[in-house]
């Protein structure tokens, strides 16, 4: 939300100093029933473990009142409840500053540079059509460089396409990959890297004769290394590796990529990659579980021919299993989508009738499409197995968990405010004032509350934790929460499809009914910015019709 606009973390960081004790004691509500009472609790168990008999000393509970600071929410009086110390906020005076006018954005510093982030998906280099089980390690890889970049990192995408592997269905997808052929730097990495092995003590030549594998340049053996140097997490049956020019010409890009990223100083990399780590950038081995074997095998010979700080920045963000049913797992990733397109296609006939075979429609239906597969592969943690059921029943326009249901949610605000600026230029209404002469006094609906407290507050810091990639303690894999912004998305557009069929937000053209309707479309304004920008990570256009 910019400078100076509150936050949670804020928030929170400022009630646990002014009860005096390092644990973090309070926390957030979001369930609407308890936001009726309470916005933040410090609960009663908490409390008995951090004070004698769980009594808070009376200085310390109204000091949690009269807390002030830019970032911090305004706060009521702290009251002792049978749950624990709970407080409101004073809601008008937060709405009119998470709603008001947008600070400028401060001009980056001088000479300031972001971090850089490389993310391999070794599914692309896969010589066989894509499967559903490669496109949730490409979907994953594509949403994360989108999540990287809106934090401010340089993202470099590998491998590059070639013209003949770049397939219709990543278009489809609005998946935008690099392509390019390399050229005569990528041939004189590949150069550098056989005079690399050439040096190499774990090499060793192969056998030249009948049974011999067929392009294979050297064997490495992986295992000795592994072991000397202590390295945590790798498969225990790693052993010996067969050199092809293809292995070389995979680590070649991965170097091309990692000498392409801008910064060199590793305190410029933000906490929301690796951090306090020595290395011009990060590399993310972005793969799914049938892959996993064969990425560790280029990970450990790129550490042995190239024994950089980079190198040892490795990590490996590993998808679970695709599991197809109806039909067999044999389906590949065009005759998926084409699947899905059918399906959503006819399930929008269902609920709209015959649709017009226009532009128009097709590309709804494509977007319906995208975000429908979207959803489908990265609503589920990317640790998790998922099933894809392809059956004609199993896509619907009107479920609450749907890439559909998001995208149709979205489509109503613009529907909402096109059908205000036509009463508007009809003289059915006036324009709608700037957000400083509004007064928010007049949102006192539930859900007003709720689409405020539980979503545009959070919305910058679901952002960032979706982009976090934490090292792990040991080992190579690495965790990140890529399932968060679609699950934000599924949660908002349920509460406000609740809000937007309960309320009536264009109401009777009277002077006096005026105050609340424009302070309801500054609040649904937002809340549309908000799916946009969502939607901008998963390259999803909102719809204007749907």
């Amino acid at each position: 939300m910019g400078e100076g606009r509150p936050t949670v973390a804020e928030t929170l960081r400022a009630l646990n100093e002014a009860l005096g004790r390092p644990a973090a004691l309070w926390v957030k509500e979001s369930g609407a029933r308890n936001l009726r009472h309470r916005d933040f609790l410090a609960p009663r168990a908490a409390l008995s473990a951090a004070f004698p008999c769980g009594q808070v000393p009376p200085e310390a509970v109204s000091a949690v009142s009269s807390l002030r600071g830019s970032a911090v929410l305004p706060l009521g009086v702290c009251r002792q409840t049978p749950a624990g110390l709970a407080v409101q906020v004073r809601r008008p005076e937060a709405f009119q500053r998470l709603l008001g006018p947008l600070p400028d954005p401060a001009p980056p510093a001088a000479g300031a540079r972001t971090g850089c982030v490389v993310l391999h998906c070794p599914a692309l280099r896969s010589p066989a059509a894509l499967r559903p089980r490669h496109l949730r390690s490409v979907l994953l890889a594509d949403h994360l460089a989108q999540l990287l970049r809106a934090q401010g990192v340089d993202v470099r995408l590998v491998p590059a396409l070639s013209e003949e592997r770049s397939c219709d269905v990543l278009r489809q997808l609005r998946i935008y990959w690099p392509s390019g052929s390399g050229g005569s730097s990528l041939t004189d990495a590949v150069s550098a890297l056989k005079a690399a092995l050439g040096r190499c003590p774990c090499a060793a030549a192969c056998e030249h004769g009948p049974g011999a594998a067929e392009g294979v340049i050297c064997k490495v053996h992986l295992k000795s290394f592994v072991e000397q140097q202590g390295l945590l997490g790798y498969d225990p049956n790693l052993d010996v590796l067969f050199v092809t020019e293809g292995t070389l010409q995979s680590l070649a890009e991965l170097q091309e990529a990692v000498l392409q990223c801008p910064v060199s100083d590793p305190m410029a990399l933000p906490a929301s990659c690796f951090p306090s780590q020595s290395s011009c950038c990060s590399i993310v081995h972005v793969v799914n579980c049938e892959e996993e074997f064969q990425q560790q095998q280029l990970d450990v010979l790129w550490r042995i021919l190239d024994p950089g700080a980079h190198t040892a920045l490795q990590k490996h963000l590993v998808c679970g299993p695709v599991k197809v049913t109806n039909p067999s797992s044999s389906i590949g990733a065009e005759q998926y989508f084409q699947l899905r397109k059918r399906q959503m296609y006819e399930a929008s006939v269902m609920k709209y009738g015959e649709l017009a075979q226009d532009e128009a429609w097709t590309e709804v239906i494509d977007t319906l499409t995208a975000a429908a597969i979207r959803f489908e592969m990265l609503s589920t943690a990317h640790r998790s197995q998922i099933t894809l059921n392809l059956e004609n029943n199993s896509i619907s326009t009107k479920g609450t968990k749907s890439g559909a249901f998001v995208m149709y949610n979205c489509a109503r605000l613009a529907t909402l405010f096109n059908a205000f600026q036509r009463a508007v230029e009809q003289g059915t209404y006036p324009p709608l004032p700037p957000a400083s002469e509004l007064s928010f006094s007049c949102l006192r609906e539930e859900g007003e509350w709720l689409l405020l407290f539980n979503y545009l507050l959070p919305f910058p810091e679901v952002l960032r934790q979706a982009a976090q990639l934490p090292l792990p303690s040991k080992g190579i894999r690495i965790t990140a929460n890529t399932e968060t912004v679609c699950k934000f998305l599924i949660q908002l557009s349920m509460d406000f499809s609740s809000y937007y069929n309960r309320v009536h937000i264009l109401g009777e053209p009277f002077p006096h009914l005026f105050d609340q309707m424009f302070a309801r479309l500054q609040l649904l304004g937002a809340v549309r910015d908000v799916f946009h920008s969502a939607l901008a990570t998963l390259h999803l256009p909102p719809l204007s019709q749907i």
